[in-house]
């Protein structure tokens, strides 16, 4: 249905009739017969409740101690929408591909139109019951992980030459982790192979008629894309799987199919794409023909692109997935420069995204969409990286086809997500490395043979005091150290206390624990020359000698959602 079709008897489309006013950057309803109306400024967003983000201070939030989702309520009746102030000169107009036409519901709130519209959507949008798996908030305080899954199915028009026909349920294609940080600066969109191999976990699912089938996981290394679609395995059972691989709790997860690339890519009115050298591939799979060079592509084409491996490198999954990496940014940066001023492009946006988007039932509305929508806007491009999950080659494969976790470089990439750390460079980033916290780190050490302190386990593994004794007794010369057993109470994370006379003591122990700056906990009172001080084992503690702090960088490749593919 085009603009036309959907305006009013003269031709007029009502998403035309709102108009920008510059003095208050908000959208106002403007009738043809009407022009000298007073400018009244339509009304903005509620403040959001609670805190605003500041640097990570809370707990960190711990996998598998979710609340079950309430029952749920009747949905929100769309009131009138609001629209963010705009920057006039700042340019910060931000979204992403797979919820930005979302926004669209906001330039046209509080009308008719928009109540069709919120009706339209709401339709549009299919929801997966997962249980207990994710959040039942749209946007709930710290970090938001987000799953975005690419689903293989080979439903709807042109789609049945890509691959298996048979494939009636789809598998877990392209999947991608989008971690945003708690402060909102910055994000990281990292791409999971589907040729990687995992163990799957036992999870449920829920059934049509209400029951819920327990499916149990593999028993040997199995593709990461059997995580969905094989067995009755649901979305929730691929959160579970990436919670598993990364170490993360992940709060929802978004699915499209095939069509979604060709009606987004269109809706956009087409997305650049730049490629050293030509790709013909006409009797292959993807039946792509493109020149060297830039070009625009959508509908079909950008289905055939993003599934293309020939004249690739390696013609190897993981050299898609690089394309598809700069496919989405292209996308992203199309969406801010042409497609956020034109309410009737984002309304497009927006029912195309939405025709073909399943969700949890923690975003299940256009209004729980557009809250979180809200939230991923506020970051800039420059500031999401774009990165594959560092792997290697299956070592068990004589020829290696698929591949398996780097066992180096994947573990630090998971333990910045899991801490939060920023792969960019964000001032705020750099403005927080050198606060107070961070500076007790810094300053004289003492030798280890100097250092008294006891050891309590308070929510490590078990026997973890003992062993950390052990550790530092044996190897590292800490011979006035005692285990002192269970702590009190559990704590959210390892936590060093100690006199202000002790500092020099516990930067040393920190040196060889690997303490990050957030560990150390000052008291105001000096120490005697005999008191020792305490060490606390929380739940991020996994074994003595490994280090608690993240790295603050890690080299693997990575990108930006602001490059552009033609640039050198």
């Amino acid at each position: 249905m085009d603009a036309r079709s959907r305006g009013q008897a003269d031709g007029t489309d009502p998403a035309d009739q709102w108009v920008l006013n510059p003095e208050t950057g908000e959208y106002e309803l403007r009738l043809n017969d009407s022009a000298e109306q007073p400018r009244t400024p339509r009304p903005r967003s509620a403040p959001r409740t609670g805190p605003a983000p500041t640097a990570p201070t809370a707990p960190a939030r711990v996998p598998g101690q979710r609340g079950r989702r309430a029952a749920p309520a009747a949905e929100d009746t769309p009131g009138p929408g609001s629209r963010k102030r705009k920057q006039r000169r700042s340019g910060r107009k931000k979204t992403l591909m797979w919820t930005g036409g979302v926004l669209g519901l906001v330039l046209v709130g509080g009308s008719a139109f928009a109540y069709y519209w919120y009706d339209r959507l709401y339709g549009n949008i299919d929801t997966v019951d997962i249980g207990d798996v994710g959040s039942d908030e749209a946007v709930a305080d710290g970090p938001v992980n987000l799953l975005i899954i690419g689903n293989d199915v080979r439903t709807g028009e042109g789609n049945e030459a890509y691959g298996n026909r048979t494939n009636v349920t789809g598998h877990a294609d392209t999947t991608l982790l989008f971690h945003v940080s708690e402060d909102r600066t910055n994000a990281t969109v990292m791409s999971i192979p589907r040729d990687l191999m995992i163990d799957i976990p036992d999870c449920e699912s829920k059934q049509s008629d209400g029951s819920v089938k327990k499916i149990p996981g593999s028993t040997v290394p199995t593709k990461f894309n059997e995580s969905y679609g094989v067995d009755g395995r649901d979305p929730g059972c691929t959160m579970l799987t990436v919670e598993e691989i990364t170490g993360l709790e992940l709060d929802h997860f978004m699915m499209f199919d095939f069509n979604a690339v060709k009606t987004l890519s269109t809706a956009v009115g087409g997305v650049k794409v730049c490629l050293d050298k030509p790709i013909k591939d006409l009797d292959g799979g993807s039946g792509l023909d493109l020149p060297a060079g830039e070009s625009t592509i959508q509908g079909e084409d950008a289905l055939s692109f993003l599934r293309n491996r020939h004249g690739l490198k390696n013609e190897s999954d993981l050299d898609r997935i690089e394309m598809q990496q700069k496919f989405v940014a292209s996308m992203l940066r199309q969406l801010k420069e042409d497609t956020l001023d034109s309410p009737s492009k984002m309304l497009d946006v927006a029912d195309a995204a939405t025709k073909s988007l399943t969700v949890d039932k923690g975003i299940g509305s256009p209004s729980k969409l557009l809250a979180l929508a809200k939230e991923l806007g506020k970051i800039d491009l420059k500031n999401i990286t774009m990165m594959t999950m560092p792997v290697k080659d299956n070592p068990d494969e004589p020829t290696p086809v698929t591949v398996v976790p780097d066992p180096d470089k994947a573990p630090k990439v998971f333990s910045m997500l899991q801490s939060d750390v920023s792969f960019t460079e964000v001032k705020k980033k750099e403005k927080d490395a050198k606060n107070k916290q961070a500076k007790l780190l810094e300053g004289t050490r003492a030798e280890a043979s100097e250092i008294r302190v006891d050891v309590l386990n308070g929510g490590g593994p078990a026997g973890a005091a003992q062993d950390t004794l052990n550790w530092l007794q044996t190897s590292q010369g800490v011979a006035r150290s005692s285990n002192k057993g269970n702590a009190p109470a559990d704590v959210d994370k390892t936590r060093l206390e100690y006199a202000p006379n002790q500092a020099d003591q516990a930067r040393k122990l920190a040196d060889l624990m690997g303490l990050p700056a957030s560990a150390m906990k000052p008291g105001t009172t000096d120490a005697d020359a005999t008191t020792s001080m305490t060490l606390t084992l929380g739940p991020d503690f996994t074994k003595a000698g490994v280090s608690i702090a993240p790295p603050k960088k890690v080299d693997v490749e990575q990108s930006r959602a602001d490059e552009k593919m033609c640039e050198k």
